[in-house]
């Protein structure tokens, strides 16, 4: 008797993946988020990580918290542990709406909202429900890195729509609509994230909120609205939601993870009831529920702690650190280097002089112990190359210092690298890649960081 290999099959390498040939095609662009690849970097305790937008939960009531969710346990007994409704807690649903009631939605009912594990799963439900294979989907450029993620798996094509200091450019805006309808391309939707951007930290003004809103209707658009950060403002009370202005035309996305815990993972979506009944089928396909001890958590929360008062200790903590950034980023960057200047939120958006690459730079930056995102990861189409990403939000005012003028010997140092191969202009660059007739004021830095007073 012999052994060995059927004739007809080829022998594969012990390396390589036994099942690569079943995978579904939808997963051979999955590849990891520059965010997720920084983990084992950030987390190195002489590195100072600009990189990460976790929220400062150590801001939180901790022993309140801890007692709260020990009451819910010990009161509700098994319930906590129980499977619940697939859209979500009713008492929860109903503290959703109040919270969206500061941004001007006040006409939400608990029964057109869908409770979700975070945000990131309401996004996905929605492009589930929504997107086909090969459906165009329009979102600001830069853009969320974890909306990409979930468009790739989707197998939608990303069109990326200009904007600048104010936000999405509605005539941008209608010129992608123009052209995907000569082209024959089916639009899903436009994904906005329209309060303090991610990543660059912008808020669309209120002349572009109605503008972007008239042209829904005019071409018929459904608008998704991400906004995570909309109560977290330094400057000025919440701006209205786009939501609030259409309510059958703007599927809401919310969130808890930046104004209570992250790690709680509670989100939720508003949509008008056809879709909400989608959404809630989606959601019993995917996890059956979200998790209810969770839901119980946030909703006692909200019934017993003095949550407003909460989110503005953080939005004045977040304006601290706001404020080290924009002082340390304006007296330490090397002439040519441009940023936003948030009025709200975790993110500055910086441009590196011209003929930089932040993905080639980085790591030169890890060795000079400081972690940034490359700007590469916010775009679907590879641009981004100048760009980096920067959160303020975790580390503390001093670090943040340290933090940037680690960053600035980093690019001085690759400036004087390709000057040696070749010239660099160092001229005045925008934070945004602009459009003409809509310039935006940019902030530039000092000749060199040798300039710098340490402030602290």
């Amino acid at each position: 008797m012999t052994t060995g290999a059927h004739p007809h099959v080829v022998p594969r390498h012990p390396r390589l993946d036994p099942l690569a040939d079943r995978y579904a095609a939808r997963t051979h662009g999955m590849k990891t988020s520059e965010i997720r690849a920084l983990f084992s970097v950030v987390s190195r305790p002489e590195v100072v990580s600009l990189a990460g937008g976790m929220p400062a939960v150590t801001a939180l009531p901790l022993d309140a918290v801890g007692s709260m969710i020990g009451e819910l346990v010990s009161g509700m007994g098994a319930q906590t542990l129980q499977y619940g409704s697939g859209q979500g807690d009713p008492r929860l649903r109903e503290r959703i709406c109040d919270v969206m009631a500061l941004e001007g939605i006040t006409d939400a009912s608990p029964s057109e909202v869908v409770v979700t594990v975070g945000s990131q799963q309401g996004l996905d439900l929605v492009t589930r429900v929504f997107v086909d294979p090969g459906d165009v989907i329009l979102a600001e450029g830069p853009s969320y890195v974890g909306a990409l993620g979930v468009f790739q798996a989707a197998q939608a094509r990303v069109r990326h729509v200009a904007m600048d200091d104010h936000g999405l450019i509605p005539e941008a805006l209608e010129e992608a609509l123009i052209d995907c309808r000569a082209a024959g391309d089916r639009v899903k939707f436009l994904y906005t994230v329209p309060n303090f951007h991610n990543p660059a930290g912008v808020t669309l003004s209120e002349p572009r909120r109605e503008a972007i809103m008239a042209l829904a209707e005019r071409y018929d658009l459904l608008v998704i609205e991400d906004n995570p950060y909309g109560l977290l403002g330094f400057e000025h009370e919440p701006m209205r939601a786009l939501r609030a202005r259409n309510n059958q035309r703007v599927i809401y996305l919310g969130s808890f993870s930046k104004t209570f815990s992250p790690g709680l993972r509670v989100g939720w979506v508003l949509a008008p009831l056809a879709v909400r009944e989608k959404l809630v089928l989606a959601t019993e396909a995917q996890v059956l529920c979200p998790p209810s001890l969770t839901q119980y958590a946030v909703a006692r929360y909200l019934d017993t702690q003095p949550w407003r008062e909460q989110i503005k200790t953080f939005t004045e903590l977040y304006r601290e650190r706001r404020d080290a950034t924009l002082e340390s980023l304006a007296a330490l960057m090397p002439a040519g280097t441009a940023w936003t200047k948030p009025e709200g939120g975790f993110y500055v958006w910086l441009k590196l002089p011209h003929g930089l690459d932040s993905k080639l730079m980085q790591p030169r930056a890890v060795a000079a112990h400081v972690a940034y995102v490359p700007g590469i990861g916010f775009f679907a189409d590879g641009n981004g190359q100048e760009y980096m990403r920067l959160s303020y939000c975790y580390p503390e005012p001093d670090q943040i210092r340290e933090g940037v003028r680690r960053l600035a010997r980093v690019i001085e140092a690759e400036l004087d690298l390709h000057s040696t191969f070749d010239k660099v202009d160092t001229g005045t660059f925008r934070a945004i890649p602009p459009v003409p007739g809509h310039e935006a004021e940019t902030m530039v830095g000092p000749a060199n960081s040798d300039t710098y007073e340490d402030g602290r």
